[in-house]
């Protein structure tokens, strides 16, 4: 009975993480969006600049960290609240969250990562002018083109086999389970890989919707979710590709 009750608190306590994060993370999040499509007199002021200088590289970059953690933290619920369960069943369950916190660590690391490399790519885009001033595309065949490879990325074998380690979390903690919060890490730095190779190619669809247009954002967000929580998640995949290559096609016709 009290395993049972320490399990179920873990569960409550890794859930309200996972939402408060996420919550903290759209926060930030909304208002610099809203503002940035209209006075941008307020939370996205900063960005009013056309000089790519160290502070201001480092204010993207956090930018880009904040949207993927809001945007791909939820999708990793599952994994961790498995985790926390089965951590609290081995041989040190007073010390499940801190592995817990560990993994996430591990996670949203390999998505810092990649907003690192979307900063840079965005940095030499608004030096060849093929970025707005308000983070869209230049020109419509830029839209397109990304469009395009995120739809054809959808049917590639490594977008299947990284979209079905991350349906399945049972498989992936029995398959590469390791002891300790070193090991909750890497565990969660693994995820995030197989979750950042599932994922890459929708998220540069912000370059093609507008880096900071609610709409597409909340919208990618959603179909992560049905993608990868949702039973029919993988025909979803499927679908999505002919409907980006459809739309990317679109924009080049129309």
């Amino acid at each position: 009975m009290p395993e049972e009750t320490g399990t179920t608190r873990d569960r409550v306590l890794i859930a309200a993480g996972i939402l408060g994060v996420t919550a903290l993370c759209w926060v930030w999040i909304v208002p610099m969006a809203r503002d940035m499509y209209g006075t941008m007199t307020g939370p996205s002021a900063w960005m009013m600049t056309a000089t790519w200088d160290l502070p201001y590289a480092l204010l993207i970059w956090a930018m880009w960290g904040v949207m993927m953690a809001g945007m791909m933290l939820p999708s990793a619920s599952p994994m961790l609240l498995l985790y926390g369960a089965t951590a609290r069943r081995g041989p040190d369950p007073n010390l499940a969250l801190i592995r817990v916190a560990a993994m996430a660590t591990g996670y949203v690391l390999v998505w810092l990562a990649f907003s690192a490399g979307v900063t840079a790519i965005q940095a030499a885009a608004s030096r060849l002018l093929l970025l707005t001033p308000m983070m869209e595309p230049a020109r419509p065949w830029i839209g397109g083109l990304l469009l395009l490879a995120a739809g054809l990325y959808q049917f590639t074998p490594l977008k299947a086999a990284c979209l079905r380690t991350c349906r399945s979390p049972l498989a992936f903690i029995m398959q590469r389970w390791r002891a300790g919060a070193i090991g909750a890490f890497r565990m969660g730095v693994d995820h995030g890989a197989y979750c950042l190779g599932c994922c890459w190619a929708l998220m540069l669809l912000l370059f093609a919707g507008g880096v900071m247009n609610l709409w597409v954002i909340a919208a990618l967000t959603a179909f992560v979710l049905i993608e990868k929580l949702a039973p029919f998640g993988t025909h979803s995949a499927r679908l999505a590709g002919l409907a980006l290559i459809a739309l990317g096609l679109w924009t080049f016709v129309g």
